[in-house]
């Protein structure tokens, strides 16, 4: 039996869907809630309420994934969070 060549394929066994990449920011004794607040939402133009609420998700666990998206944009969310010496990783 012959296959048909214009037969398109089951979309879901050739789709690949990424999962979004995450930046997590880690705690430190270095900044202050304020300094953390401010660089949040000027990296992921959040508002103050989510930026202090993640600030505070931080200091009491150590760590936070403040951003989840595409990776181009967490690299940039990365890097201006990076700009005041906060540490931070990606996850894929």
């Amino acid at each position: 039996m012959a296959t048909n060549p214009l037969e398109q394929p089951e979309k879901d066994q050739d789709t690949l869907v990424q999962d979004p990449a995450k930046v997590v920011l880690f705690n430190d004794d270095v900044h202050t809630f304020d300094e953390v607040i401010v660089q949040l939402i000027k990296a992921t133009r959040c508002t103050e309420e989510r930026a202090e609420a993640l600030a505070w998700e931080v200091h009491t666990t150590g760590r936070a994934i403040v951003y989840s998206g595409e990776l181009v944009r967490c690299v940039e969310v990365s890097g201006i969070l990076e700009e005041i010496k906060l540490m931070t990783q990606i996850e894929v």
